[in-house]
């Protein structure tokens, strides 16, 4: 369960991370609503999974899973530009998270 939990949460890491960046400093009340609706949500999965798993790998993991989305979300959107060395550093850092998971 802890590691659902922590995967859910660094997805809700990618949502508090895309919000933060159109806040515009706090201006804006949507974006930093939802930022802070996911950044709760996204740490106390953080600190739930931290209760089993070793804190690490856990943050490792977490932040793992919140960068790879929110840059492919980037990229998606066109915010961001898109290269191959660019998607193969995002799948060499998916594998590295898989292999975490595989390691413990």
């Amino acid at each position: 369960m802890a590691w659902l939990v922590l995967v859910v949460s660094g997805m809700f890491e990618a949502v508090w991370a895309v919000a933060l960046g159109r806040t515009e400093g706090f201006t804006r009340l949507g974006p930093s609503l939802v930022f802070v609706g996911a950044l709760t949500i996204s740490m106390g999965g953080l600190a739930y999974a931290m209760r089993t798993l070793p804190t690490g790998t856990a943050y490792a993991v977490w932040v793992g899973i919140g960068a790879s989305l929110a840059v492919v979300y980037s990229m998606a959107t066109g915010e961001e530009s898109v290269s191959l060395v660019k998607v193969l550093l995002i799948c060499g850092l998916v594998g590295c998270i898989v292999g975490l998971k595989l390691a413990h």
